[in-house]
């Protein structure tokens, strides 16, 4: 029990003195656009979830046999450029008109992070982790 006391001291003094260690904090300039960027993911991420909740849109990829919150999910885990592009490509779209387009483009990007090994979403792919 002494000895369990004294290695509980020991350790709480090396822990304590850690905590008393200057940290560093770094700063510098951001521009007007990276700011910008930084705003304006948040609203195309947005953009392409609503996209995705549609109706006609769910309905398509469940023919395609991929999960439409899966697909939801994943836009959530993708890069701000990646959401860029796709939010690009629905701006694209006729208003109304042929959704096969970006949602063969969700497709694909689902298609390529399954076999990447990141997702598993659909049964006839083999990861090449």
């Amino acid at each position: 029990m002494n000895a369990f006391k004294r290695l509980t001291a020991s350790m709480l003094v090396v822990c304590m003195s850690a905590l008393s260690l200057p940290m560093q904090a770094g700063a510098a300039i951001v521009t007007t656009q990276e700011a910008a960027a930084g705003q304006s993911a948040g609203v195309e991420r947005d953009h392409v979830v609503g996209f995705l909740s549609r109706e006609e849109v769910r309905k398509s990829i469940e023919a395609q046999g991929v999960d439409p919150q899966a697909a939801i999910d994943r836009v959530q885990a993708m890069s701000d450029e990646e959401v860029q592009q796709l939010a690009g490509r629905i701006d694209q779209l006729p208003a109304g008109g042929d959704v096969l387009g970006i949602i063969f483009t969700v497709f694909i990007v689902l298609l390529v992070t399954d076999i990447l090994g990141f997702t598993k979403i659909f049964p006839f792919t083999r990861s090449i982790r």
